[in-house]
Formats: C-alpha cells, sequence, structure tokens
C-alpha cells in the first residue's frame, strides 16, 4: 500500500522538492500552500496528488487540511513541515506583525501540524514527522533573531515530540539546512550568495533537492532507527 505523505509548504522550494522526492519514493503526496495556489495546483496535477491551502499558523485550518487528507486517503503516514517564512534586519527595528509571522509559521505552525496529524498516527501506530529548522536554529543568525528563535524551538520540538511519541511507532527528526539556493535566499542578491558560497567548504550553495533527499532518508526503512535527531545539510557551513 502507498504511503500518505502531507508537505507543508509544498508549493515551491525545499517544500516543491520534498513533495517530488516523495512522489518518486511512491507515496501519495498532499501539497499544502498558503498563497501560491497556480504552483500548488500544477505541483499536485504533475504528482497526481492534491493541493490544500490552509495557512499553517492557524490551528483550525490545519485541522481542516488535515482532516481532508484523511477524508480522502483514510491514512497519513508522513508530515514534513517545511512552510516557513523569513525576516532579516535589526532586531530593533522588527515590527510586532512581521514578528508573530515569524514565529506563527516557523514554530506554531510546526507545532499544530504535528498536533493535528498525530491522532491518526498514534491509531495507525506508525508515522514519520520531518520538522526543517535552519542552520541559525543551531548557532544563531545575526539579523534573523526572530528567525533563529523559532528554528531554535523547531529543533526542540522535535526533540521533546520524538521521545513522547516513540512508544507509538512514530519517528520525529529535523532536518537544519545552510544556504539553499530558494527564493527565499535570493532577496540577498548575487554578491552575498557568492560570498556565502565561498564560505562553505564543499564551495557551493545547497539545492533543494540536497534537502530533500535527506527527508527521503528520514521516512524510508533505512531512517527507521532514528528519532529526536538533526541532520544539517549545510555543505560544511556549520559543523
Amino acid at each position: 500500500m502507498k504511503k500518505v505523505a502531507l508537505v507543508t509548504g509544498g508549493s515551491r522550494g525545499i517544500g516543491a522538492a520534498v513533495a517530488r522526492r516523495l512522489h518518486a519514493d511512491g507515496c501519495t503526496v498532499a501539497v499544502n500552500y498558503r498563497d501560491s495556489e497556480a504552483r500548488a495546483e500544477a505541483l499536485a496535477a504533475e504528482l497526481g496528488g492534491i493541493a490544500l491551502r490552509a495557512d499553517v499558523s492557524d490551528p483550525a485550518q490545519v485541522r481542516k487540511m488535515v482532516d481532508t487528507v484523511l477524508e480522502k486517503n483514510c491514512q497519513l503516514d508522513i508530515l514534513v513541515c517545511c512552510a516557513g517564512v523569513a525576516w532579516q534586519g535589526l532586531t530593533q527595528d522588527m515590527g510586532e506583525e512581521a514578528y508573530r509571522q515569524v514565529m506563527g509559521t516557523d514554530l506554531d505552525g510546526t507545532f499544530y501540524c504535528c498536533q493535528a496529524a498525530l491522532p491518526q498516527m498514534i491509531r495507525q501506530k506508525s508515522g514519520r514527522i520531518v520538522t526543517v529548522s535552519s542552520m541559525w536554529g543551531q548557532v544563531g543568525g545575526s539579523c534573523e533573531v526572530a528567525y533563529s528563535a523559532a528554528k531554535a524551538g523547531v529543533i526542540g520540538l522535535t526533540k521533546a515530540l520524538g521521545k513522547e511519541v516513540a512508544p507509538s511507532g512514530i519517528t520525529v527528526n529535523c532536518v537544519a539546512p545552510g544556504v539553499i539556493d530558494t527564493d527565499m535566499v535570493r532577496p540577498l542578491g548575487a554578491e552575498t550568495l557568492a560570498e556565502l558560497a565561498e564560505e562553505t567548504p564543499l564551495g557551493r550553495l545547497g539545492t533543494p533537492e540536497d534537502v530533500a533527499a535527506c527527508v527521503s532518508f528520514l521516512c524510508s526503512p533505512a531512517g527507521a532507527f532514528l528519532t529526536g535527531q538533526v541532520i544539517a545539510p549545510n555543505g560544511g557551513l556549520v559543523m
């Protein structure tokens, strides 16, 4: 029987790469999006899955999204929490709305999605949850204080939840990417990105597919004895 996967933030970037990789691994994939409807619908059509609009910072929308996946598939085996937003700037310049958006999407959204998916996984006595943090969640990033705090929270959530649900046959792991060539980092500009590639020991930026490969491993039989762990595809930028 095919595994059923839900990928949040799946319309582009890392999320889209994860959705494609899990489909290639034989999963039925539901693609969550908030704003990028056309991209999500096109990707869902490509993969033979469904696209589901939901703002992950809203627990009611998250519950409805998970209920729809279960109504259509009767199971949920894999949850990958890719939805995320970033904000760069001095801490004293960050407004309350921007702060709440970062925390609400990156940390609260991960919590709400896990919370909504767990009852079905516990009934099944099986499940794989993969959260997405960042190297800044591990070491902190200047001018990305709220983002770093949210992503550090994701790591703590992963470790605690991994302990809590392991007796139910559910694994919870985290990927903490370095600088990945996506829409989120391109506003930094070509010069800055070239400098970051040069600073990376492997000499390049990461790709969404690099991250998707880690997610695939964690969701595969080879990852069955890993839980509460952080895998960091960052090219050696943080060790």
